[in-house]
């Protein structure tokens, strides 16, 4: 007799709850920018706690991926900076910080010295497909709660809010 899957059921709270909202939100513009900021920051602190296990940062793991895909080409510290979700992060030190672990190289540029190429290493590339083996389930489990339909759905709405101010 195979025994039967429990389904588990997660009880969906109300961002006023989540936050402990006593007066209802100005508007419904202000509780879904609320919602999705608190949100962001929530799967922000999960995927951190994630890449801690690996030695790295949020930044960290979020350079190493985009040096991944400039692979074998370099990267300017100003590409890294453009391409960062954390536009705030301090990316030569993020960078430094990688270069001491051994998971990327950098390279001087002789007639700009302000110029610097960043490569990313086979320590680094070593990593990321750790992370992928270890992590990736866990990464997926953050919002496995949304059916792929619903997945498609939120990606599209927020790419139609973000679009008015690209």
């Amino acid at each position: 007799m195979k025994s039967k899957d429990k389904i588990i059921e997660h009880k969906i709270s109300d961002i006023s709850d989540s936050i402990k909202q006593g007066k209802p939100f100005r508007n419904i513009s202000q509780k879904t920018a609320i919602n999705i900021i608190f949100t962001g920051r929530w799967l922000f602190n999960l995927h951190n706690e994630l890449f801690k296990t690996f030695g790295l940062t949020a930044q960290q793991y979020n350079i190493l991926r985009i040096l991944k895909g400039q692979y074998p080409r370099a990267a300017t510290v100003k590409l890294l900076k453009e391409r960062m979700l954390d536009k705030m992060s301090d990316v030569s030190r993020i960078v430094e910080n990688l270069r001491i672990k051994g998971y990327v190289s950098r390279e001087l540029n002789t007639y700009d010295r302000r110029e610097v190429k960043v490569l990313i290493t086979q320590k680094g590339l070593d990593i990321l497909i750790y992370i992928e083996e270890k992590g990736s389930d866990t990464m997926d489990d953050f919002l496995s709660n949304l059916a792929p339909d619903e997945a498609e759905q939120l990606n599209a709405l927020l790419d139609k809010a973000r679009s008015s101010f690209e």
